[in-house]
């Protein structure tokens, strides 16, 4: 094998690699000799077809393989030797071959930047630790007595308004007959809920016990083809009325979703907001983070990883900003896509840059994720499609590529855990609302930009101050 270094420029390489005919043909033969012994072909012993016929008749495929092979051995061995890390996948092109002459292709890779890790134990971060609110438990559980309503006669002699539960008996016709499911007594029917066609319930709403009246809707289009769009008329009698009161809040109701009695409703309402608040709290966590080990570290980037970065995040703004440009920041609105792509870039540089960090310092103290972890991420992203778990659970299990998302997020999030481990991290009681204003406040900063921090440089290029997008980015 003959390896020359075609080009160097930053961390990109490019190699090319000659392997002599001779081992080309010698893999060739061992293959060839592998398959005799286990081929049956008419006329033939099963392992006694001759290699020659073999050539003939499975030389292409063979040689298809044997190449394959080949690339991949000796590009591997090529950088085992010069002790290169590639950031990802070479590319590779065979650039001359025919049959009996030598193989000729090249390598084409970015290499792994090099890093000066700052010490992670100077790290100094803060943790808020944001306790439930109990007015907010009493807020919800009060949202709880009013969606499970009860109703009782109305105390006074007044016509039906919205919100009154209506006991109708009612007969619907279309063309003067009678039709399925048209027809029905006692019914209490809430008046301004939206269950029935649009302009019953309006016409009941001023009538008082004892009315007759005579109801006239259409069906909406999209209703069941054999009444969709077609005029009907009810007969409908108003037997009782009665006022809407939200439930009792006592056990009984706690019961109903689900509680063993009002204290434990509570208790788990409890510990849902704590849990998050406990989320929310890791998360300003993260970023403050993130942003440190950004602002510490300045190393070459991959350009490649770079523009696959922007290329992915250009992607998913314009599909926003055209399918649902009403969630497109209002600061991105009347800014042009030249400015808008140089924010996108700082976005991608910024991604790039914490993904290759957090990596490399998850190899280095041999953090990794175990086939339990993985599995269960397997299993919680098939629980979201519900009817579908086989084919998602067989999706990942076929695909490394997609196997990747999910170990790449649990990796993350060890290294993030592993990194707080480390930090000198301040713990400090605080508010719901405090989280909020601190989030809002920081986000202003960031889009104003903040003139007292030297710009810092990666690679050749000066880093441009973080924009409002970027600082929405977790990372």
């Amino acid at each position: 094998m003959e390896v020359t270094e075609v080009s160097s420029e930053g961390l990109k390489r490019e190699f090319k690699i000659t392997i002599p005919a001779g081992d080309i043909e010698t893999k060739m033969a061992s293959r060839l000799s592998e398959i005799a012994g286990t081929i049956s072909m008419p006329g033939f012993r099963p392992g006694k077809v001759p290699v020659k016929l073999l050539r003939k008749t499975h030389g292409r495929a063979v040689m298809g393989e044997v190449l394959e092979q080949t690339v991949g051995e000796t590009s591997q061995a090529t950088l085992t030797e010069r002790g290169l890390r590639p950031v990802s996948q070479p590319k590779f092109e065979v650039t001359e071959f025919e049959d009996g002459s030598d193989l000729v292709y090249t390598m084409e890779l970015e290499l792994f930047p090099e890093i000066e890790m700052v010490d992670l134990a100077t790290l100094k971060l803060e943790r808020l630790n944001i306790k439930a609110d109990e007015s907010q438990i009493e807020e919800y559980i009060q949202q709880i007595a009013s969606t499970s309503k009860d109703s009782k006669p109305l105390t006074e002699d007044r016509p039906a308004a919205a919100g009154d539960v209506a006991v109708i008996d009612f007969v619907g016709r279309i063309d003067g007959e009678e039709f399925a499911g048209g027809k029905a007594e006692g019914y209490g029917l809430e008046l301004g809920s939206g269950s029935f066609i649009p302009g019953f319930e309006e016409q009941i709403i001023g009538a008082k016990v004892g009315d007759h009246i005579l109801v006239k809707v259409k069906f909406p289009d999209e209703y069941a083809e054999e009444m969709a769009g077609k005029d009907a008329e009810f007969d409908v009698d108003v037997k009782e009325l009665r006022e809407t009161v939200p439930a009792e809040i006592d056990d009984e109701l706690a019961k109903k979703v689900g509680a063993e009695d009002l204290a434990d409703l509570r208790s788990k309402i409890r510990e849902e907001q704590e849990k998050e608040l406990g989320s929310l709290s890791r998360m300003r966590l993260k970023r403050e983070l993130l942003d440190q080990l950004d602002e510490a570290h300045s190393f070459e980037l991959p350009e490649n990883m770079i523009q696959m970065e922007f290329d992915a995040v250009w992607e998913q703004f314009t599909h926003q900003r055209e399918h649902h440009p009403d969630q497109i920041d209002e600061d991105d609105k009347d800014k042009s896509d030249d400015e808008l792509k140089a924010q996108y870039l700082e976005i991608s540089e910024r991604r790039v840059r914490l993904g290759l960090l957090l990596a490399e310092i998850g190899r280095i103290n041999e953090i990794e994720v175990t086939s339990d972890e993985v599995n269960r991420a397997m299993v919680a992203e098939a629980q979201r499609h519900q009817g579908q778990e086989k084919e998602v659970l067989d999706y990942y299990r076929n695909n490394p590529e997609a196997l990747q998302t999910l170990q790449s997020p649990i990796l993350e999030e060890k290294v993030v855990d592993f990194i707080i481990e480390l930090a000198s991290v301040a713990d400090r009681d605080a508010t719901i609302e405090e989280l909020m204003e601190e989030t809002k406040a920081k986000e202003a900063m960031d889009a104003e930009g903040d003139e007292s921090k030297p710009q810092k440089k990666a690679a050749s290029k000066s880093k441009k101050k973080k924009s409002a997008a970027a600082a929405k980015d977790e990372k």
